[in-house]
């Protein structure tokens, strides 16, 4: 396997050769602010915009690059974002909340188009549709149910595809068939992380990168936020770090379960097998729990294909020689054709797999995603931004949510490598 790499193979997201990250000079710490915004990824750039445009001084402070983070070292994927389904989201909420839920997870998706369009974010947005695979027949029997029984008023677009008819989706024998969502969409995460930055700069945010959040204290009537490069205070604080969250704010840490999620990008394709590999150009996703995504590249020239490829963390050598195997094993025809990037980011999952935002004294949070970042992130983030200027258009569902923790769990997943392996042992048996 050490041949699989191209000659300039790069352990960098495919993403920055198109947008580097900026490099810009750090400017001096304001001492104060209307709000503090910890992070620079869409959560927090999200938020920014909407404080900044509501009149607000605002300061954005990034741990390192702006953009260092799983904004630019994702897959570019916009779906509803909701992982529990209705049935399950009734049961430990009430029919109210679960509409309420899943609405958000639909206008999540809205929201990243219309912004995208009213904004003028050039960042290779486009309606393609996911091809959702079945990896057992159990799974396909769950998603011809799942599909025949949605939730009155919540329908979404989608068609179920047997496994005769699988390849006029995906140039591979590899599933049992599967569900095409025709309203899922498709992005360019890099050039969409700078196109948001570049329009909150404009809206008069101060942006202070390589500054770490060390600790924050708050009250009823203000926050302050120590820092790397030294103190600021403020009336409001968003906590927008997501997988990347730490000891800075220990209450939100112990919520938040962060994830490696690694992806590849091969070297240029022939056009042909592109054609053969991804017919209608979707993106695809399937159904194990240890969960693989994949695309073509914006140009239609490559592969980018992610998941969780361990059970603990490892470096993306590694990984990229596992998330190869797997890719050759759901296209075989690709055997001998080399790997140019690999790179990983940290996703933040929570105990119940869903989303949420929400308010402690003066620190405000939106924050675990659960590997649907692209359209929740940016949606959360907008909401939260209006909480802060207290706009009532910042409800929510996910804000009744339960942000719960577990005992002993202290922001260290110690659990993870047992829980992925029972977890791909279920896969492996079609469960």
């Amino acid at each position: 396997m050490s041949d699989i790499f191209t000659t300039d193979f790069k352990a960098a997201s495919y993403w920055w050769d198109r947008s580097p990250l900026a490099d810009d000079p750090v400017p001096d710490l304001p001492a104060k602010a209307d709000a503090v915004v910890i992070g620079a990824g869409y959560t927090g750039l999200h938020a920014a915009l909407r404080i900044a445009r509501g009149g607000r001084s605002v300061v954005v402070i990034e741990a390192e690059a702006l953009g260092q983070g799983c904004s630019t070292k994702n897959g570019g994927q916009v779906s509803q974002s909701i992982k529990p389904g209705f049935d399950s989201l009734v049961r430990k909420y009430g029919k109210d909340i679960a509409q309420r839920i899943l609405g958000d997870g639909h206008a999540s998706r809205a929201y990243v188009e219309d912004f995208v369009r009213t904004e003028g974010i050039e960042c290779d947005f486009r309606v393609c549709g996911r091809f959702h695979a079945a990896h057992s027949d159990k799974a396909f029997a769950e998603l011809e149910h799942d599909t025949a029984n949605q939730p009155v008023g919540l329908e979404v677009p989608v068609r179920i595809v047997p496994r005769s008819e699988q390849r006029s989706e995906l140039g591979s024998d590899f599933y049992h068939g599967g569900a095409v969502f025709e309203d899922h969409a498709v992005l360019d995460p890099g050039r969409y992380h700078a196109g948001l930055l570049k329009l909150v700069r404009e809206a008069g945010a101060v942006l202070v990168p390589q500054t770490r959040a060390t600790g924050i204290s708050s009250d009823a009537n203000g926050a302050t936020v120590n820092t790397s490069r030294g103190t600021i205070t403020c009336r409001d604080v968003v906590m927008a770090t997501n997988g990347y969250t730490d000891a800075a704010s220990p209450w939100h840490q112990r919520r938040i379960i962060p994830i490696g999620s690694y992806i590849i990008a091969t070297e240029e394709l022939p056009e042909a097998l592109m054609d053969e590999l991804f017919p209608t150009d979707r993106i695809a996703s399937d159904s194990r729990k240890v969960v693989y995504y994949y695309r073509s590249s914006p140009d239609r020239k490559r592969i980018l294909f992610g998941g969780r490829v361990s059970a603990g963390e490892t470096d993306t050598t590694f990984s990229a020689k596992r998330l190869y195997e797997d890719l050759v094993r759901i296209f075989p025809q690709i055997e001998g054709h080399k790997v140019s990037h690999s790179w990983m980011g940290f996703v933040g999952y929570t105990f119940n797999q869903l989303a949420h935002t929400g308010q402690r004294d003066r620190v405000h949070h939106a924050m675990g995603y659960c590997g649907s970042g692209v359209g929740m992130a940016s949606y959360l983030g907008m909401k939260t931004g209006l909480r802060v200027i207290g706009d009532a258009g910042s409800a929510t569902g996910l804000e009744h949510g339960d942000f719960s923790t577990r005992p002993m769990y202290r922001g260290k997943p110690w659990f993870l490598p047992a829980a992925v392996e029972f977890y791909r042992m279920k896969d492996r048996m079609g469960l």
